[in-house]
């Protein structure tokens, strides 16, 4: 079985397979992997917001600031992540 984040990228795995898998992650508090996935340009646009929503739901205020200053993360998600 693959762990959260593997599942998470991994394109053929179904989608309510790959929110759980953020959800694991969230409840890990694994806020490293999430902000990955937030950079991940080819993730689903929901489930990129789904990370960050992750990240705001573990407190991660540092890694929040760093990817609302990224230039090369979507400007929708740079706005969710400064809130």
């Amino acid at each position: 079985m693959r762990n959260p984040f593997q599942r998470a990228v991994t394109h053929n795995v179904p989608r309510p397979k790959r929110v759980a898998a953020i959800e694991t992650l969230t409840e890990s508090n694994r806020t490293t992997d999430l902000a990955v996935l937030v950079r991940t340009s080819g993730l689903p646009g929901g489930l990129r917001r789904q990370a960050v929503d992750g990240l705001i739901s573990c407190g991660a205020t540092d890694l929040l600031e760093e990817l609302a200053d990224d230039r090369s993360v979507a400007p929708e998600l740079r706005k969710k992540a400064q809130r």
